[in-house]
């Protein structure tokens, strides 16, 4: 057996000499060199990047300036955008209705962390630039108003340099300027400057920071005013508007602190919270603050600010907020990565004066970018106006829709704009069904005794209109003889010819040569029905009995004058007038909807032929389907039916429901007529077509059909008129007593009291004589029991024994106190008020009058003469104007 040594043996270095020692050594230096410095470049990189790539915008004091910055500071006017107008080379659209045009821009600042605009700018914008040094630059777009003090081109700087995350001038006192600083060891991390107070001297001052001008060779030193949190890092900043010394800020990830710059030596107050991110106060209202930290806003209430109102959860970690300066209590959110902003409206609840947690109503706008906005900045004075910024550079100029508080009053609609306006409007534009029915009551609608001017008032609704006319004509055929008298006082089709029986009163069956109506050719014959109950259910429909009566000429000229001549030729057709059909047609003008069209139908009517294989037959067959006109399409298939099916006929939805009836009525045998009326019925009972009371009349059924009609329209007016007159049986049925109630609330809220009261006495008219129960009655002043009961039932006993004299009463008959007396005669109520003018007095005479301020009174005759010559009150020592009280009394 033999062992082999696997092992890999790496050969031992080569022995260097020292010059190759020392190349070697120069190479990993220049190697680790190169590394070092690729890496500190990628570090200032992305450092820039972070600190200039990212896009922010805000707008300015001047009106419709605005400034952008990221790796360069821009500044940009918003002009008004016309159709018509060629936008400049750097110009672009920010809305529908503006445009913005860049004008400059500062690139000698990269390393931006932070920036504000001095709020007092007139004409030149004065730019406040925390930068990553923890310096804060002041400086402007080129030569302007603010280089007579001296202010562009400084520098405010800490003591130690560190990034600068907020700067921030005062909103009232605009020379204070704040800058929050990171941590470094003892020194503080808020400086407060006044940038209206510089040192001349060229020397550091005590804490050792200065101003230095950067634009000169000079060097200027500049003092804080003061100075906060020690050994603090701040992370944002804000000033109280209403109370502009005090200072809220974000701090080292766990508190915020408010800070007095009156009394710098101690905290005004603090919270402890992770929430130190976008501090921002209320411009309206310095009772709240808002917050962020991740995906969480904060609300504070600085009256308790030991723990937040109120928590916002995000879908997304925040990356802005803050208040609109314009509308009160208004917050705005940005998140990461988003492409919207949440708006919160706060309202404060306040129960029996103890302040509950803020109401909080969200929505979502959407400026109109595509792309992910990085900032937005609400505008100082235009109302919910904000500007937005996307990653792509995409600027949007947008308006906040308010939430509007709509009132409708009995003839205005009353809603609010804007913080301090309110705008009205007249309701009489509206075309809803509240203003029709508002119309039309006061045309006294429903109300009419005759039908027929109920109709007229609705013409403009057919269906409407037909069921006043079909009310009117049913008690036209009972006038006449031709409906029998009874309880059913508007009966339908339906209820008319459920007494044809197929057996035992069954219909006569009339059958007609079409050879013998003129048209030889013609080999088949046609059948029809004729029964009593048949012929009233026509004269329902307002169709003529016989095709050659006086009626049928007229009925037609009515249709064609009314312009309805595919109507009158189909109803000839019907009929078994052909060549009437044809002459219709034929006189149809050409400035009609059909134009000539009519003119070719008629010729094609003139081929008319019974024969099924008949070559006009199979065309018309053909062309049915591509018909429009309901009642052409059943002329030719009622001509082209086989085995006197007629189904096509009467399915056909675009003809009239009177129609379709007829025709049943007529061609349809009596299983077959019964049967297509019950299912009319329910078919339209479930639309809710009104046209379906023909059918039904005032049965169960058609009251279902209104309730199906109201459903779909909420025209209660019409609901309720047309079963107060129609469906007397029905009034105290749940339904109707519910519409009738609801009806008459409308008109009350309204304030349509007239008319309410013609509705009233009409539906009076119709129930049964009962008088109404007492509402007003006199009674005692001291026990309160009624004296009108008994002198109601003195009178009854009077009338019962019949018995001529009358009882006076002059006190309570249950307590014995007297009642009151007449101011002028003295006497008590109840007794005659005499002759005192000479005339003979009536029984209002001896009435009692009071006046309902000072209630005082008497006879009503008495009151009448005392006021013909006094204005006050009859009463020695009461100075009440009663005549002039009555006098400004209006109508109700």
């Amino acid at each position: 057996m033999q062992f082999y040594d696997c092992s890999y043996h790496n050969p031992p270095p080569p022995k260097l000499t020292k010059a190759q020692k020392d190349k070697n050594r120069r190479r990993q230096w220049k190697r680790g060199r190169k590394v070092v410095f690729q890496l500190t470049e990628l570090m200032s990189s992305l450092s820039t990047r972070n600190m200039s790539g990212k896009l922010e915008i805000q707008w300015s004091p001047i009106t419709n300036k605005f400034i952008t910055w990221g790796a360069e500071i821009g500044l940009y006017q918003i002009l008004p955008y016309r159709e018509d107008l060629d936008l400049p080379p750097t110009g672009f659209k920010v809305s529908d209705t503006h445009f913005a045009q860049v004008l400059t821009t500062n690139c000698n600042y990269h390393l931006v962390r932070s920036l504000d605009i001095y709020p007092k700018c007139q004409k030149d914008l004065l730019l406040a630039i925390g930068l990553a040094n923890g310096r804060v630059a002041l400086t402007t777009f080129g030569p302007s108003e603010h280089d007579a003090a001296n202010l562009p081109g400084k520098e405010l700087v800490p003591r130690h340099s560190r990034y600068c995350n907020a700067v921030l001038f005062n909103p009232v006192e605009h020379n204070i300027l704040a800058a929050g600083l990171d941590k470094y060891r003892a020194d503080s991390s808020i400086l407060i400057w006044d940038i209206n107070k510089f040192n001349s001297n060229n020397e550091p001052t005590s804490s050792g920071r200065m101003a230095v001008n950067t634009m000169a060779p000079a060097v200027e030193l500049a003092k804080p005013v003061a100075e906060f949190a020690t050994s603090d890092v701040t992370f944002s900043l804000a000033w109280f508007y209403g109370s502009n010394r005090v200072l809220a800020a974000g701090m080292n990830s766990k508190n915020i602190k408010i800070f007095d710059l009156r009394d710098q030596n101690k905290i005004v107050n603090s919270t402890t919270t992770k929430a130190v991110f976008g501090v921002c106060t209320n411009p309206n209202d310095d009772t709240y603050l808002a917050s962020y930290v991740e995906n969480q806003i904060y609300l504070w209430d600085m009256r308790n600010f030991e723990k937040s109102v109120v928590t916002i959860p995000q879908t997304k970690p925040v990356v802005k907020i803050a208040w609109s300066p314009t509308k009160y209590s208004s917050l705005a959110s940005l998140q990461r990565e988003s492409s919207v902003i949440n708006l919160y409206d706060i309202k404060q609840t306040v129960v029996s004066n103890e302040e509950l947690e803020p109401n909080i109503m969200d929505r979502i706008v959407i400026p109109g970018s595509n792309h992910n906005i990085t900032s937005f900045s609400w505008h100082a004075t235009d109302e919910n106006r904000l500007l937005t910024i996307a990653v792509s550079g995409a600027i949007k100029d947008y308006t906040v829709f308010d939430r509007i508080t709509v009132n409708w009053s009995t003839n205005t609609i009353v809603w609010s704009q804007g913080r301090k306006s309110l705008r009205y409007l007249e309701d009489s534009f509206v075309d809803d069904v509240s203003a029709r029915i508002k119309e039309r009551a006061k045309q006294r609608y429903g109300v009419q005794e005759e039908f027929a001017k109920n109709g007229e008032l609705v013409k403009d609704n057919l269906s409407l209109a037909n069921v006043w006319n079909w009310l009117q004509l049913t008690v036209k055929l009972k006038e006449g003889g031709i409906l029998p008298e009874g309880e059913d006082n508007h009966p339908g089709v339906l209820s008319i010819l459920s007494n044809i029986d197929p057996v035992q009163n069954k219909s006569e069956v009339v059958t007609m040569a079409w050879s013998e109506l003129g048209y030889p050719n013609c080999q088949t014959s046609i059948v029809f029905y004729r029964h009593e109950d048949r012929d009233k259910a026509l004269q329902l429909c307002s169709w003529p009995l016989e095709r050659d009566s006086q009626y049928m000429t007229d009925f037609l000229t009515t249709l064609e004058t009314a312009k309805a001549y595919t109507r009158a030729a189909t109803i000839a057709v019907l009929n078994l007038k052909l060549e009437l059909a044809m002459d219709i047609l034929n006189r149809a003008p050409d400035d009609t909807d059909y134009g000539s069209t009519l003119n070719i139908v008629a010729m094609a009517l003139s081929g008319f032929s019974d024969d099924p294989v008949s070559v006009w037959k199979q065309n018309c067959s053909a062309c049915i389907q591509r018909m429009t006109d309901p009642y052409l399409k059943a002329m030719f298939n009622f001509l082209t039916a086989i085995d006197d099916n007629y189904d096509d006929v009467l399915n056909e939805k675009g003809m009239a429901v009177d129609d379709r009836v007829a025709i049943a009525c007529l061609y349809l045998p009596d299983d077959k007529l019964l049967e297509y009326m019950k299912k009319l019925g329910d078919e339209l009972c479930n639309e809710g077509n009104l046209d379906g009371l023909l059918v039904t009349g005032n049965s169960e059924n058609g009251l279902k059909l209104l309730q199906k009609y109201l459903d779909n329209t909420g025209d209660i007016q019409s609901t309720t008129v047309i079963a107060s007159r129609a469906f007397h049986e029905y009034l105290g049925s749940h339904t109707v007593k519910n519409w009738i109630e609801n009806y008459r609330d409308i008109l009350n809220s309204w304030k349509m009291f007239h008319e309410r009261g013609d509705f009233d006495i009409m539906l009076a008219s119709f129930k049964n004589a009962e008088k109404p129960a007492q509402q007003v009655f006199v009674s005692c002043n001291f026990c309160g029991k009624s004296i009108s009961a008994f002198l109601q039932n003195a009178e009854r006993n009077r009338q019962l024994h019949k018995t001529s004299s009358k009882t006076k009463l002059s006190s309570c008959p249950n307590c014995r106190k007297p009642l009151p007396r007449c101011t002028i005669c003295l006497l008590y109520m109840g007794t005659n008020s005499g002759d005192i003018s000479g005339s003979k007095s009536t029984p209002f005479d001896s009435w009692f009058s009071w006046c309902q301020t000072c209630r005082h009174g008497g006879h009503s005759a008495h009151i009448c003469t005392w006021f013909e010559e006094h204005q006050e009150c009859p009463v020695s020592g009461c100075n009440c104007k009663c005549f002039s009280v009555d006098a400004f009394a209006g109508p109700p």
